[in-house]
């Protein structure tokens, strides 16, 4: 089965193609193009130079989030566009996931961490398991003076992976041996993990609804915030 993992939830977007033997194509921007216009014809580039066509996929992988509210938002509207358009199986998959997933093989605990902005970070724990990872805590955002604190307090040691570890690079490392930061390899999710982690659920049958599926927001966007700002102070004239 070939299957089109999508990844936007952060500044580096990536598709990816590929099947349970392998990526056969895949492309990645970190800067200029917008979601919308990197997406579609990156998709499209996938194809082409793979030689294939939108009817050889078999299923639609999208991360959801949490992470950047209009990469989220292209991502997903994009995804499920496709999987109704081919009339495939949706899977959906959170962001802190497929970053814990890719340093699975680490004999510690994993703290994926991504960039919350606003001085903020997305985190989740997780413990490696045979083939892959299991999720220790929920998804959370908060400060993340907090979250070294939640660090120092653990019994084991962690490995910190995501781009939010790197940006708080100076306050995790004041925990010494108790955490460690991987490198800036492993800085953001990517969606050669979007197809690897969605094959088993595809084959499994454990598709998500085409109408049910959302991005995954921990907060409100700051342009909400901002509208209900202004509503409640018109409210108040």
């Amino acid at each position: 089965m070939l299957v089109l993992g999508i990844e936007t939830s952060t500044p580096q977007a990536s598709v990816a193609i590929g099947s349970e033997q392998g990526v056969v194509a895949s492309a990645l921007v970190s800067r200029g193009a917008t979601y919308n216009e990197f997406l579609l014809p990156a998709i499209r580039f996938c194809l082409e130079e793979s030689g294939l066509g939108y009817r050889n996929l078999g299923g639609i992988a999208v991360s959801l989030g949490p992470g950047l509210f209009t990469g989220m938002r292209t991502g997903v509207a994009t995804a499920k566009a496709l999987a109704q358009t081919l009339s495939v199986p949706i899977v959906g998959l959170p962001s802190l996931d497929i970053l814990a997933f890719e340093v699975r093989y680490s004999q510690k605990t994993i703290c994926a961490v991504l960039d919350a902005r606003r001085n903020e970070v997305f985190h989740a724990f997780y413990r490696p398991s045979p083939g892959g990872i299991q999720r220790m805590t929920d998804y959370r955002v908060e400060r993340p003076e907090n979250l070294a604190i939640g660090i120092a307090s653990r019994p084991e040691e962690v490995l910190m992976v995501g781009n939010g570890a790197l940006l708080y690079r100076e306050m995790f490392q004041d925990l010494g041996s108790v955490a460690e930061i991987s490198t800036m390899s492993h800085a953001f999710p990517n969606a050669r993990a979007v197809v690897e982690l969605a094959l088993p659920r595809l084959y499994r049958e454990e598709f998500d609804s085409l109408y049910d599926l959302r991005p995954l927001y921990l907060r409100r966007s700051a342009k909400k915030i901002q509208w209900d700002r202004i509503r409640g102070g018109r409210a108040s004239l």
